[in-house]
């Protein structure tokens, strides 16, 4: 009984997105490419502002895409067009979102998903802090996203995102080796709830009691997280997480 008791505890976080894994049946990798690289109708090619890597880049606060969760990927893409999340940053992925299919959206959340996933240490810290963002305690940022902070009623991100943000699959966005800019724009706008289109709330109901501080600590320790232990093989997402 007590296995049982357990076994349900571990599973939850997994059964709360099911929505979203049942709306994202897989996608075509060749055709993602070509819109990635090429753009669709009068959507220009994502690597415009993404890389042609998928990397992302500090500079335009642009975030990885390569490795990422598929499902992720597909959904954020259905909310621009749905204006369920709006892009104030270059302030086009919501017109870019509404000129593709939603075939488009899988097809590209499929080939970024194949791109490299080990690589992490992305960012350049000194070129962040040029561009106006402090810099965090990478050793405070770890506590947070292992242990969190019971005392603040901050949970460790680790038990949706995984050990070091390596993400879940079909559930939960990687969170591990993304862009420093990125991660703290997005903990700031959750926090103020600008940016709100997480199921049940959960991110929002997470950044509320983050600090600027936290919020720098943990975007530090993430962006050049360590994978841990994946297969030597392992270049995607979903080969390395489990």
């Amino acid at each position: 009984m007590q296995r049982r008791h357990i076994t349900l505890i571990l599973l939850l976080p997994l059964l709360t997105s099911l929505p979203v894994q049942a709306a994202f049946p897989g996608g075509n990798v060749a055709y993602g490419e070509r819109i990635f690289m090429q753009g669709i109708n009068q959507v220009p090619a994502c690597h415009n502002c993404h890389r042609k890597d998928a990397m992302g880049d500090d500079a335009i606060g642009t975030p990885r895409l390569a490795g990422q969760n598929p499902a992720y990927i597909y959904k954020q893409l259905r909310d621009f067009a749905a204006n369920r999340r709006i892009d104030n940053t270059m302030y086009v992925m919501n017109s870019n979102a509404r000129g593709m299919s939603e075939s488009d959206w899988r097809d590209v959340a499929a080939y970024v998903a194949s791109l490299e996933y080990m690589k992490v240490g992305l960012s350049d810290m000194q070129r962040a802090e040029e561009y106006g963002y402090a810099i965090g305690s990478r050793s405070a940022g770890r506590q947070l996203v292992l242990h969190g902070d019971p005392a603040r009623d901050i949970p460790p991100c680790y038990t949706c995102h995984g050990y070091n943000g390596r993400g879940l699959p079909d559930t939960y966005p990687m969170t591990g080796g993304q862009r420093y800019v990125y991660l703290v724009n997005q903990l700031k706008k959750w926090r103020s709830k600008e940016r709100h289109n997480d199921p049940d709330d959960k991110m929002v109901n997470v950044a509320r009691n983050l600090t600027d501080a936290d919020i720098n600590n943990v975007a530090t320790f993430l962006s050049s997280a360590p994978r841990g232990e994946c297969k030597k093989s392992c270049k995607n997402f979903l080969c390395c997480v489990w």
